[in-house]
């Protein structure tokens, strides 16, 4: 299992980075394709339940807007992003009415596909906002360097000093220290990135920044263990190996990303 961590990552990491750097056309595509796939594996969690197939009217509807809401985020058009939503939701609304009759769960289906809808292609539009800002490969590696010291930090502080637990009943695993650990962690790595590659930025906003990541990525880890529960999974598919599926890689980053864009545009800019 190990092994195929890091083979993996050795794999994907050059791969991931070149993508960054290279930004435009090519990173909204292939953002617009994790979007269709971290879509796929929220359906597979929350309609598998229901042994309900994922190819419905509503979820077709969902993978369709969903590549659109991020190639509306490429060219700056949050009014076509809102459209979108609005257009996704009366679809969805008519389809329920037309199979109520047969399926008077219906209606369940239309939050789930709604929620997926945020959940997933939304919260990613704000990478491509934040990539093609003023900086934006310098913010996207400082997003993930912040959000890989909070999983680092909590794991060694939750292994070695772990004693009270942090929601046992969503993840056994995790721990008040180890939650402590990551936001340490993080605040560290965050000052150290901002005075090396971000110099612009106060200390005072870094520190907040670093403080709101290391405290929101983990919501972002435990909403995604709520919806495995739910699932009765262990991981959301197994697209990376040794690393499970996409959500398990990003569900603390979709969390993160609204933040750094508020920060960035609004704080700091």
């Amino acid at each position: 299992m190990h092994l195929k961590r890091w083979i993996t990552g050795l794999v994907a990491l050059p791969f991931l980075a070149g993508i960054i750097y290279l930004g435009g056309l090519l990173f909204t595509v292939f953002i617009g394709i994790v979007s269709i796939v971290a879509l796929w594996e929220y359906y597979r969690i929350v309609f598998n339940p229901d042994q309900k197939s994922l190819i419905t009217p509503i979820t077709i509807t969902g993978f369709t807007t969903a590549p659109l809401m991020i190639f509306a985020a490429h060219a700056d058009r949050f009014h076509v992003i809102l459209g979108l939503i609005t257009i996704n939701l009366m679809i969805t609304a008519f389809a329920a009415i037309v199979l109520f009759k047969n399926n008077p769960s219906i209606l369940q289906d239309v939050f789930k596909q709604a929620l997926g809808i945020i959940y997933a292609p939304l919260l990613l539009t704000n990478i491509i906002l934040i990539r093609n800002s003023q900086d934006g490969v310098t913010w996207i590696f400082f997003l993930f360097f912040l959000v890989f010291a909070a999983d680092i930090g909590a794991f060694y502080a939750g292994s070695f000093f772990g004693r009270h637990k942090l929601c046992p009943a969503v993840s056994p695993g995790k721990t008040i220290e180890g939650a402590m650990g990551g936001i340490l962690l993080t605040t560290i790595v965050g000052l150290g990135f901002q005075h090396f590659f971000l110099p612009g930025i106060s200390i005072l906003i870094s520190l907040c920044l670093c403080i709101c990541v290391g405290v929101i990525g983990p919501i972002g880890d435990l909403f995604e263990s709520i919806l495995k529960r739910v699932g009765n999974i262990k991981d959301s598919g197994s697209i990376l190996p040794g690393h499970g599926g996409i959500l398990d890689r990003i569900d603390a980053i979709l969390f993160v990303l609204p933040v750094l864009y508020f920060f960035k545009e609004h704080l700091v800019s």
